[in-house]
């Protein structure tokens, strides 16, 4: 019996090794070539890559950034100027948009805030007209300008400040110290829908 356990063991491990080595022959071999076909060709601009499309609608990002900016998005807040509300509005520009409220009742409506802010919003997009198109993919400090910067620094400081700055250079800075250039470059790449 023990003859044929030393055979076995014997037997078992000649196979082993015969095994072994067709497996190292099989890894050995080349692995061929095969040909990489693209399942469809897309035809893609630089400007696409580099810039893509968003269709992503972005105005409430871009509402909540310019109010934690200007008052940390509290609605009830006026600064020493008298600028009231999440965006800090002036009582003339109230006006000038057709509200003709109290600052109390201003201070007490964060609705009303918010229709304010995309009146003036669209109305200086209109005021601006076709200067936007003109301005929008100017690069300042690095930063490419889109609708969303420029409306953002017309906010800040008005249609004929920005026209000025944009069309003259000339910089403007609100009582605090912040720029036009500021607000173009902070909020500029949002996809906002003024309709």
């Amino acid at each position: 019996m023990k003859k044929y356990s030393i055979l076995t063991t014997v037997l078992l491990t000649c196979i082993g090794v015969m095994s072994f080595s067709y497996v190292i022959k099989e890894i050995q071999k080349p692995i061929p070539e095969m040909e990489i076909k693209p399942i469809k060709e897309y035809k893609v601009s630089l400007n696409e890559l580099v810039n893509p499309i968003i269709d992503i609608d972005q105005t409430d990002e871009f509402l909540d950034a310019i109010g934690h900016y200007e008052s940390s998005n509290r609605y009830k807040i006026v600064n020493r100027w008298g600028y009231m509300g999440k965006y800090q509005f002036h009582r003339k520009t109230l006006k000038s948009l057709g509200y003709n409220v109290s600052r109390k009742e201003f201070l007490n409506s964060p609705l009303l805030q918010e229709q304010a802010m995309m009146d003036l919003l669209r109305s200086n997009k209109k005021s601006l007209g076709s200067r936007i198109h003109k301005w929008e993919g100017m690069e300042i400090k690095g930063r490419k300008i889109t609708e969303s910067g420029i409306l953002a620094a017309t906010h800040l400081g008005g249609v004929g400040n920005i026209i000025n700055f944009m069309e003259n250079g000339e910089d403007f800075k609100d009582g605090n110290g912040t720029s036009i250039v500021r607000y173009l470059t902070l909020f500029s790449g949002y996809n906002i829908n003024l309709e």
